[in-house]
């Protein structure tokens, strides 16, 4: 029996996989981000961000129970905002996030997902596979009144890039270029090829991963 792992504490790509006809199995990483992040002086957003799908994945797969990692695949993500040739990770704070907000609205963003899956066979990785995923926002301009609202309900405080597509922060998305599920935390298509890449089809994780 083939369970899906996934590496992540994010509402967003468990509701992305549960939609998607999987119930996967939620272990979270508690990867320092920021060493990782503070590793990689200079590094372009993609590898950034794959090398933290990379170390989320890793650490989940050295922490599964043993029934688990008999038959498992371990998807591990991680996603930021490249805004004038920076990365934006999650604002952590009001202030942080209301000038990121007023530095992006009214243009475009590139969101970056790394997407790393590993496959486990009595607990031991016995194949890899890893690529970004990008996808281009174009953010609204919220009025200051929404804007206020919207930060102190504290959804932007703690996602990637400070907005989420998938709750109130789809309010102030325009327009986007590329695959939605993406912006939400996880690329259905490129997990879908990764998968494949590993030699794991769909219907062997839908089957023993039921929703309901």
């Amino acid at each position: 029996m083939t369970r899906l792992v996934l590496g992540s504490a994010s509402a967003g790509r468990l509701s992305v996989l549960r939609r998607a006809g999987v119930d996967p199995v939620v272990v979270v990483s508690d990867v320092d981000e920021d060493a990782v992040v503070a590793s990689l002086p200079g590094a372009p957003p993609a590898e950034v961000v794959l090398a933290l799908s990379a170390a989320k994945a890793d650490r989940v797969a050295a922490v599964l129970e043993a029934d688990i990692g008999t038959d498992c695949v371990v998807v591990g993500c991680d996603s930021m905002l490249e805004l004038d040739g920076r990365l934006r990770g999650k604002p952590g704070s009001v202030d942080a996030a209301r000038a990121q907000w007023r530095s992006m609205a009214g243009r475009p963003g590139i969101l970056h997902t790394g997407h790393t899956v590993l496959r486990l066979r009595d607990g031991v990785v016995v194949a890899r596979a890893g690529e970004t995923a990008h996808t281009t926002v174009h953010f609204a301009k919220p009025e200051p009144p929404d804007l206020e609202a919207y930060l102190a309900s504290g959804e932007p405080l703690w996602v990637a890039g400070g907005f989420t597509l998938d709750g109130l922060g789809g309010w102030f998305v325009d327009r986007i270029e590329g695959d939605p599920s993406n912006v939400i935390g996880l690329s259905l298509p490129l997990l879908r090829r990764l998968l494949a890449d590993l030699g794991v089809g769909l219907s062997p994780i839908w089957r023993p991963n039921p929703i309901g």
